[in-house]
């Protein structure tokens, strides 16, 4: 009896056709009358929702329903969400469906109506957009279904808490690995750049065609054999890639929902998927106030699912960098040349010549790219109409922290050192593109 009670409800119809009857009583008053036909509608009122309630609980037949959620959930992406029902009932049901989503998500108004004929089922999906990794806890799955009387409803409820992880965007590295493999990456804006040079190692010897380059004539093979023959060069592979991310205070800015730290984990799992498709060595660690989480460079089977791990633990932990502890680290633990994506934030030009001599420093011994962010709240606020004379002043301000963050990309610049101003959103395909342009160009 108990859980009788717990599955019932009553629905809006009921409650309006009780109103309905209670007005009706009221008017008898006055109205002596009319009170015979009010009492036979009362009854008839009754009776309706005795048959509802046998239709519901005591007839054959139910509602089926199940949740299909993925084992991991992509952060800062729509992922799809799918919910199967089944009528079995011998009539047709009215249905509504209230998922338990999880709380980060804050959806008080998730709901899903549909009917379902007698025998039949349906499928409905629904996206989520995480934008923060970690787990996710799903509840129950209720199912309102009601007769098509429509008087009360009766509940079902299906699944139990369901722990799901959100990691970095795996559905983006999936994305652009596509496009890579079907050579369709200048649809987001990746160019193919003309490589420039090539390494010292050939793959062989060949006889010299028109068009060659004269330069790579082998003289040794040539007078042996009485003939030209060139060097045909490979390309340089097995280069190390280390991203670097910082994960102080100034990475927690949020953008569209996702903080700058997400970004720059998103765009460290498809840079380091990418680079390992060149054939080249990816790596990665963080830094703030000491280095963590750090996969030496390495290209073998298992790296991308070491890096995918280990970026879904990286969190901001709110102090200020220390970049000569970067540059020491750098320098005793990547004795190699390598190409270090640095993922980082300077708002003004005081806070990167603080940093400046330690940036210059790496760059020495290393390819560095800096990579910082535009503020985009910021660019949409100088592009407003000013009509007052505050407006005009705030303008003023935006407008000069703007400029300002293309004076640092000047000033790295003047010191050699390659930079990505981008805005959050486009982080991905610049630090594609760079990588690209620095692969064609040889830099490394």
């Amino acid at each position: 009896m108990k859980q009788f009670f717990k599955n019932t409800y009553l629905e809006k119809r009921f409650f309006i056709v009780l109103t309905g009857l209670v007005l009706g009583f009221i008017l008898s008053h006055p109205f002596p009358h009319l009170l015979g036909v009010i009492k036979w509608l009362f009854y008839i009122f009754i009776l309706l929702v005795l048959t509802d309630l046998l239709l519901l609980f005591a007839s054959k037949g139910k509602v089926i329903g199940a949740r299909t959620v993925p084992e991991k959930l992509s952060n800062g992406d729509a992922n799809d969400i799918e919910v199967r029902i089944s009528n079995t009932y011998l009539f047709r049901v009215t249905i509504k469906v209230l998922d338990e989503v999880p709380h980060q998500f804050q959806k008080r108004d998730f709901k899903i109506l549909a009917t379902l004929n007698k025998g039949n089922s349906k499928r409905f999906t629904y996206q989520l957009r995480p934008t923060q990794r970690g787990v996710y806890v799903f509840g129950n799955l209720n199912i309102f279904a009601r007769s098509p009387i429509g008087l009360v409803a009766k509940r079902y409820t299906f699944g139990y808490q369901q722990e799901v992880p959100v990691y970095p965007s795996f559905l983006q590295l999936r994305k652009y690995n596509l496009m890579a493999f079907t050579n369709r990456l200048h649809e987001y804006g990746l160019k193919k750049i003309r490589r420039i040079g090539h390494t010292m190692e050939f793959e062989q010897i060949k006889d010299y065609v028109l068009g060659d380059d004269v330069r790579d004539i082998n003289w040794k093979a040539t007078a042996k054999r009485g003939q030209l023959m060139v060097n045909q060069y490979q390309d340089e592979r097995s280069q190390p890639i280390y991203a670097i991310i910082d994960k102080g205070r100034v990475m927690k800015m949020p953008f569209n929902g996702l903080s700058l730290l997400d970004y720059a984990v998103n765009s460290t799992l498809v840079i380091s998927n990418i680079a390992l498709k060149k054939q080249d060595k990816a790596g990665m660690f963080t830094f703030s106030n000491k280095i963590e989480n750090r996969v030496v460079a390495e290209r073998r089977s298992a790296q991308m699912n070491l890096i995918l791990e280990t970026l879904y633990n990286v969190k901001t932990n709110f102090v200020e960098s220390d970049f000569s502890m970067l540059y020491a680290d750098i320098k005793r633990n990547i004795p190699h040349r390598s190409l270090l994506l640095l993922y980082t934030n300077f708002e003004t030009l005081d806070a990167l010549e603080r940093q400046l001599p330690y940036l210059q420093a790496i760059a020495k011994q290393h390819l560095l790219v800096v990579i910082f962010f535009e503020n985009t709240e910021l660019n949409h606020f100088s592009e407003k109409k000013a009509t007052t004379t505050l407006q005009i002043f705030e303008k003023t301000i935006a407008e000069k922290f703007i400029y300002e963050k293309k004076l640092i990309v000047t000033e790295l610049q003047k010191h050699g050192i390659q930079t990505i101003l981008s805005k959050p959103e486009n982080l991905t395909v610049n630090t594609i593109n760079k990588y690209l342009e620095i692969k064609a160009r040889g830099l490394l």
